[in-house]
């Protein structure tokens, strides 16, 4: 059974074993202790681990093994704040891509010093509209591309009424507002 195989000596058994969506619960939180990061990073991405052992794993000394934690979407929202300040951009990277992360965190996220983090922030469907106003005058290209691509900031200025939208396109038509001429 799986719960045998989860103690084999070999790693890559182990790895399978963790990996297997058919893995209790109890055998995956068994599985992340063990001494070989590979097995642990395999629990963290398992859609099966439960909350209280995935919020364990986001202390791993392992920032990968702390990255996939990110990337679960059974990771609490509690659990995303804390690694919202994980000292590896890598980790908070994984948080702006999970696709339950709150816009709360997503706000926090938009003034990272990693472009890499604020560019999943930007491209985020959850990233609130006046966030993507901030992350729309981004010192990074990329961010700013993609934060006026980004539906919410779209939906933005759809709500413009007829003298905002008038004001904007002179502005555009002006050659002032390199940022507003990619989302009209």
């Amino acid at each position: 059974t799986l719960r045998i195989l989860a103690t084999d000596k070999y790693s890559n058994v182990r790895w399978g074993v963790a990996r297997n969506q058919n893995t209790s619960q109890e055998t995956l939180a068994i599985l992340a202790t063990d001494d070989d990061w590979g097995v642990r990073w395999e629990v963290a991405e398992n859609q099966n681990t439960p909350q209280e052992t995935l919020k364990i794993l986001a202390a791993d000394k392992d920032s990968y093994v702390r990255y996939r934690v990110a990337l679960n979407q059974n990771t609490s929202q509690e659990t995303l704040r804390i690694l919202a300040t994980d000292k590896e951009p890598g980790v908070r990277w994984g948080v702006a891509r999970n696709k339950n992360t709150s816009q709360e965190i997503l706000k926090s996220l938009a003034t990272d010093e990693n472009s890499y983090v604020r560019y999943w922030v930007a491209r985020h469907p959850n990233t609130p509209q006046e966030t993507l106003r901030i992350l729309a005058t981004d010192g990074d290209y990329c961010v700013r591309n993609l934060a006026t691509e980004n539906p919410n900031y779209k939906k933005q200025i759809l709500e413009l009424n007829t003298n905002q939208y008038d004001a904007l396109k002179k502005l555009i038509e002006s050659g002032q507002d390199e940022v507003l001429k990619g989302i009209l």
